[in-house]
């Protein structure tokens, strides 16, 4: 069944929002008490925020049908973050790979003025290779791509870009902070360049507007004109706050007027009116009626505190004050499920296994046959002295420990599975001086095989790790390394060991086939041991034949 498409999908920041009271904004060197009764009573409000969420947020409160993808942190504030996007019924697509969900202090005066503080967290994290291999199925159910200039790494913003472009989807972007604080904490110059004539429809912020294009003045329309006609982009689009917006599209120049409201808070009324503007896209009105929709929902969202809607009560609010009738959806959340983290659809299963081919030809490409030979030797010298082979690892590891075990022991190596755990409560003693233990471990950083992989050497017996980092702590203490390395998992995630756990097995095989050459093993010896199944019956036909054969 084919997935629903949706209206707008956006990938930037996710924030928790800390909202306090404040007199005023101070400036450096200044210090002054929050309006609060007692400490715990600082924060006044605790929020969903996000340039990007809030855009989305605002877009379903107009009956668009939004999502979002990216990264965020496995922890309270991303649980809180998903809540708020379930509430509306805003799609995600989300890993939560990230060292922490972004959060943000903001500080708001009498006047709604507001300072804000942000840690990005694992919004900056999102690399541009995250956003074809994870995300691209998602990103093709679009209608429009949104993305933005503010917490986001450039060369990711600019991987969206170019993905919703090879897919003729159009774009927004959104340019949330001037240049000059882009420039180095986000990206390059030539970066930024890039992606403003990349992205289809351009809003930048109008302290962004006055430093990309230097000598126009205060004049926000001249501002717009001068962009679009140095990016080539089909519309730009530039807020003034309490002044309104000025446009500059192919067919129109146009400046519309700020509905008169009180301030509560100015915080996300960008990201409000960037909402109307999807809206007015997405059905298709002249530009000044999208700039009057667009002002409506800005100038409703300073009427309250925190800057992602409370409620689709609001929608109501945004048209009485855009005062015309208008054919926007209707928002529906009844049969609208929680998205699941990653999709499962068939183009995903498709690209995993492209994915898992690629990753297994680059490792053939890579691996050390050399490696694989010593560790042969190493086996057979230590299998001469008397010496035993154990095999071992933790989690998904374990597993193929297991498999390894059996392998080697099917084609004439005697192998024992060795549990890493037990080993730490009693069942060293099956490990003595003159044995091999083959430590499986994809980031060599697991903490129980590591102190497992500690007393195996003070017990004196030789190490041999496969691993998928050679610079490991596992690696450090191996006496021979078998680099496997496989930097992507593949699946939605791309967390669940998959093609590491394809590569070790692949690398295990074939230590496999260079033991069963070493033992030099005949069918008939492999005939006795498969006793039964179909491949013992095999193993006895090709054994008989080839006794008829020496008779003849």
């Amino acid at each position: 069944m084919a997935e629903e498409k949706l209206d707008v999908v956006g990938c930037g920041s996710m924030v928790v929002d800390l909202f306090y009271r404040t007199p005023r904004i101070i400036r450096a060197d200044e210090k002054i008490l929050l309006r609060a009764h007692t400490a715990s009573a600082a924060i006044e409000r605790t929020q969903v925020g996000g340039l990007v969420l809030n855009h989305l947020g605002w877009g379903r409160i107009l009956g668009l049908k939004t999502g979002i993808f990216g990264k965020m942190g496995d922890d309270r504030n991303g649980e809180f973050l998903r809540d708020g996007m379930d509430r509306l019924g805003i799609r995600h697509h989300l890993t939560f790979d990230g060292t922490a969900s972004a959060f943000a202090n903001i500080f708001v005066d009498a006047n709604g003025d507001r300072a804000i503080y942000m840690a990005r967290g694992a919004t900056g994290e999102l690399t541009p290779a995250e956003v074809r291999s994870r995300h691209g199925a998602f990103i093709r159910r679009a209608n429009l791509v949104s993305t933005e200039i503010s917490q986001l790494p450039i060369r990711t913003v600019l991987a969206i870009l170019l993905f919703a472009r090879t897919h003729s989807i159009p774009t927004v972007l959104d340019v949330d902070v001037p240049p000059s604080d882009a420039i180095g904490s986000l990206g390059t110059r030539a970066e930024l360049e890039r992606a403003l004539k990349l992205a289809v429809w351009l809003k930048p912020s109008k302290a962004a507007a006055r430093e990309i294009v230097t000598g126009n003045g205060r004049d926000t329309l001249k501002m717009a004109e001068a962009i679009r006609a140095r990016y080539g982009n089909r519309a730009v689009i530039i807020t003034e706050g309490d002044k309104g917006c000025s446009i500059a599209a192919r067919d129109t120049s146009v400046r519309v007027p700020a509905f008169k409201i009180k301030q509560i808070d100015s915080t996300g009324a960008g990201d409000a009116f960037l909402a109307g503007i999807f809206a007015g896209l997405r059905l298709g009105m002249p530009w000044d009626k999208t700039g009057r929709l667009a002002n409506a929902a800005g100038a409703v969202a300073v009427t309250r505190l925190g800057a992602f809607p409370s409620g689709f009560e609001v929608r109501e609010e945004i048209l009485d004050l855009y005062g015309e009738a208008i054919a926007l959806p209707t928002p529906r959340l009844d049969s609208e499920p929680r998205e699941a983290a990653i999709g499962d659809s068939t183009g995903e299963v498709e690209k995993f296994f492209d994915l898992a081919l690629a990753e297994l030809a680059a490792l053939r490409g890579g691996l050390n046959i050399a490696a694989i030979s010593r560790t042969v030797e190493i086996i057979r010298t230590a299998l001469g002295r008397g010496g035993r082979v154990h095999v071992t690892g933790v989690g998904k590891p374990e597993h193929v420990a297991r498999y390894a075990a059996s392998l080697f022991c099917s084609v004439g190596t005697p192998a024992t599975f060795l549990h890493a755990t037990e080993t730490l409560h009693g069942s060293l003693g099956q490990v003595n001086p003159r044995d091999i233990v083959i430590a499986i471990s994809n980031s060599g950083s697991t903490d129980e095989l590591l102190s497992t992989a500690s007393a195996i050497r003070e017990q004196g017996a030789q190490l041999i790790a496969i691993t998928g980092n050679k610079d490991s702590a596992l690696a450090q203490l191996a006496d021979l390394v078998i680099h496997v390395p496989v930097p992507n998992e593949g699946g939605g995630l791309g967390l669940v060991p998959r093609i590491s756990v394809l590569g070790e097995v692949f690398v295990l095989a074939g230590l496999s086939v260079a033991l069963e050459l070493a033992h030099g093993l005949t069918v008939e010896e492999y005939s006795r041991w498969h006793r039964a199944g179909t491949i013992g019956e095999a193993a006895r036909r090709l054994a008989e034949t080839r006794t008829s054969r020496r008779r003849a």
